[in-house]
Protein backbone atom coordinates (compact mmCIF):
# COMPACT_ATOMS: atom_id res chain seq x y z
CA UNK A 1 0.00 0.00 0.00
CA UNK A 2 1.45 3.50 -0.87
CA UNK A 3 2.14 5.60 2.13
CA UNK A 4 0.98 8.83 0.48
CA UNK A 5 -2.46 7.48 -0.89
CA UNK A 6 -2.72 6.19 2.35
CA UNK A 7 -2.19 9.48 4.47
CA UNK A 8 -4.63 11.53 1.99
CA UNK A 9 -7.22 8.69 2.24
CA UNK A 10 -7.09 8.88 6.34
CA UNK A 11 -6.80 12.83 5.79
CA UNK A 12 -10.19 12.64 3.63
CA UNK A 13 -11.97 10.15 6.04
CA UNK A 14 -11.39 12.12 8.88
CA UNK A 15 -12.51 15.85 7.29
CA UNK A 16 -15.49 13.98 5.68
CA UNK A 17 -14.14 15.29 2.37
CA UNK A 18 -14.87 13.18 -1.37
CA UNK A 19 -12.35 12.59 -4.02
CA UNK A 20 -12.77 12.40 -7.62
CA UNK A 21 -9.88 11.85 -10.62
CA UNK A 22 -9.17 12.58 -13.70
CA UNK A 23 -6.44 11.09 -15.75
CA UNK A 24 -4.68 11.05 -18.76
CA UNK A 25 -0.88 9.97 -19.05
CA UNK A 26 -1.49 7.69 -15.69
CA UNK A 27 -4.28 6.08 -17.70
CA UNK A 28 -5.97 4.84 -14.25
CA UNK A 29 -2.68 4.54 -11.89
CA UNK A 30 -3.56 7.05 -9.85
CA UNK A 31 -6.93 5.96 -9.05
CA UNK A 32 -5.81 2.18 -8.21
CA UNK A 33 -3.29 3.52 -5.92
CA UNK A 34 -5.68 5.26 -3.96
CA UNK A 35 -8.10 1.82 -4.63
CA UNK A 36 -5.24 -0.04 -2.93
CA UNK A 37 -5.82 1.82 0.17
CA UNK A 38 -8.52 0.08 2.54
CA UNK A 39 -11.14 2.36 3.43
CA UNK A 40 -10.95 4.35 0.01
CA UNK A 41 -14.46 3.77 -1.14
CA UNK A 42 -15.44 6.21 1.86
CA UNK A 43 -13.72 8.72 -0.05
CA UNK A 44 -13.02 7.93 -3.98
CA UNK A 45 -16.21 9.07 -5.47
CA UNK A 46 -15.12 7.42 -9.01
CA UNK A 47 -12.90 9.00 -12.16
CA UNK A 48 -11.91 9.32 -15.66
CA UNK A 49 -8.79 8.18 -17.74
CA UNK A 50 -9.39 11.08 -20.49
CA UNK A 51 -6.37 9.57 -22.48
CA UNK A 52 -7.78 11.11 -26.17
CA UNK A 53 -7.39 14.90 -26.14
CA UNK A 54 -11.10 15.35 -27.17
CA UNK A 55 -12.66 13.40 -23.87
CA UNK A 56 -11.28 16.18 -21.55
CA UNK A 57 -13.46 18.27 -23.19
CA UNK A 58 -16.44 16.12 -23.65
CA UNK A 59 -15.81 14.45 -20.17
CA UNK A 60 -14.17 16.85 -18.08
CA UNK A 61 -14.97 20.20 -19.70
CA UNK A 62 -11.79 21.74 -20.75
CA UNK A 63 -12.18 24.58 -22.95
CA UNK A 64 -11.84 23.39 -26.81
CA UNK A 65 -9.89 26.45 -27.69
CA UNK A 66 -7.18 25.74 -24.97
CA UNK A 67 -6.84 22.39 -26.36
CA UNK A 68 -6.63 23.36 -29.80
CA UNK A 69 -4.24 26.55 -29.34
CA UNK A 70 -1.63 24.62 -27.14
CA UNK A 71 -2.72 20.60 -26.74
CA UNK A 72 -3.77 18.58 -23.82
CA UNK A 73 0.03 18.88 -22.46
CA UNK A 74 -0.65 21.98 -20.14
CA UNK A 75 -0.78 23.33 -16.71
CA UNK A 76 -3.95 25.12 -17.78
CA UNK A 77 -5.67 21.94 -18.73
CA UNK A 78 -4.60 20.46 -15.69
CA UNK A 79 -6.21 22.73 -14.10
CA UNK A 80 -9.36 22.61 -15.79
CA UNK A 81 -9.20 18.98 -15.28
CA UNK A 82 -8.75 19.06 -11.93
CA UNK A 83 -11.46 21.29 -11.96
CA UNK A 84 -13.91 19.52 -14.42
CA UNK A 85 -13.71 16.05 -12.24
CA UNK A 86 -14.48 17.38 -8.90
CA UNK A 87 -17.59 19.49 -10.43
CA UNK A 88 -18.70 16.83 -12.70
CA UNK A 89 -18.53 13.64 -10.31
CA UNK A 90 -19.77 16.01 -7.32
CA UNK A 91 -16.46 15.39 -5.24
CA UNK A 92 -14.50 17.97 -2.65
CA UNK A 93 -11.67 17.91 -4.36
CA UNK A 94 -10.32 16.58 -8.00
CA UNK A 95 -7.18 15.58 -8.87
CA UNK A 96 -5.74 16.08 -12.39
CA UNK A 97 -2.74 14.43 -14.20
CA UNK A 98 -1.84 15.40 -17.97
CA UNK A 99 1.31 14.77 -20.00
CA UNK A 100 4.01 12.52 -21.72
CA UNK A 101 4.81 9.37 -20.68
CA UNK A 102 6.86 9.00 -23.64
CA UNK A 103 8.61 7.27 -25.66
CA UNK A 104 8.07 9.88 -27.89
CA UNK A 105 6.92 13.67 -28.04
CA UNK A 106 3.46 14.89 -27.85
CA UNK A 107 2.21 18.43 -28.81
CA UNK A 108 6.16 19.25 -29.27
CA UNK A 109 6.61 18.40 -25.66
CA UNK A 110 9.32 15.41 -24.46
CA UNK A 111 8.75 12.89 -22.49
CA UNK A 112 8.75 13.37 -18.83
CA UNK A 113 6.55 17.07 -19.54
CA UNK A 114 4.07 16.46 -16.71
CA UNK A 115 1.33 18.67 -15.16
CA UNK A 116 -0.81 17.74 -11.95
CA UNK A 117 -3.33 19.64 -10.49
CA UNK A 118 -5.44 19.70 -7.15
CA UNK A 119 -8.52 21.46 -7.04
CA UNK A 120 -11.08 22.23 -4.31
CA UNK A 121 -14.03 24.60 -3.73
CA UNK A 122 -11.48 27.50 -2.35
CA UNK A 123 -8.15 26.14 -4.25
CA UNK A 124 -6.69 25.26 -7.35
CA UNK A 125 -2.87 24.26 -7.24
CA UNK A 126 -1.08 22.96 -10.49
CA UNK A 127 2.49 21.75 -10.48
CA UNK A 128 5.07 21.18 -13.75
CA UNK A 129 7.57 18.50 -13.42
CA UNK A 130 10.38 17.69 -15.97
CA UNK A 131 10.94 13.98 -14.94
CA UNK A 132 13.42 11.25 -16.02
CA UNK A 133 12.99 7.66 -16.78
CA UNK A 134 11.24 5.08 -18.96
CA UNK A 135 7.62 5.49 -19.66
CA UNK A 136 6.84 3.64 -16.52
CA UNK A 137 8.67 5.80 -14.19
CA UNK A 138 7.61 8.67 -15.14
CA UNK A 139 3.59 7.40 -15.07
CA UNK A 140 4.86 6.09 -11.09
CA UNK A 141 6.65 9.79 -10.58
CA UNK A 142 3.28 11.77 -11.81
CA UNK A 143 1.60 9.50 -9.51
CA UNK A 144 3.65 10.25 -6.33
CA UNK A 145 3.44 14.30 -7.42
CA UNK A 146 -0.12 14.75 -7.77
CA UNK A 147 -0.47 12.57 -4.28
CA UNK A 148 2.21 15.06 -3.04
CA UNK A 149 0.63 18.17 -4.45
CA UNK A 150 -2.71 16.99 -2.55
CA UNK A 151 -0.64 16.57 0.64
CA UNK A 152 0.39 19.85 0.84
CA UNK A 153 -3.05 21.49 -0.88
CA UNK A 154 -4.91 19.76 2.20
CA UNK A 155 -2.28 20.20 4.73
CA UNK A 156 -1.24 16.67 5.01
CA UNK A 157 2.15 14.88 6.09
CA UNK A 158 2.79 11.70 4.98
CA UNK A 159 2.26 8.78 7.38
CA UNK A 160 0.34 10.86 9.63
CA UNK A 161 -3.42 11.04 10.42
CA UNK A 162 -5.00 14.79 10.31
CA UNK A 163 -7.39 15.85 12.55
Amino acid sequence: MDARAASLVAALTDRRLTLAVAESLTGGLVSATLVGVPGASAVLRGAVVAYATPLKADLLGVDRDLLDARGAVDPDVARQMADGVRVRLGADVGLATTGVAGPTEQDGHPPGTVHVAVSSADRVAVRSLVLDGDRAQVRAATVDAVLTLAQEVLGVRSGERSG
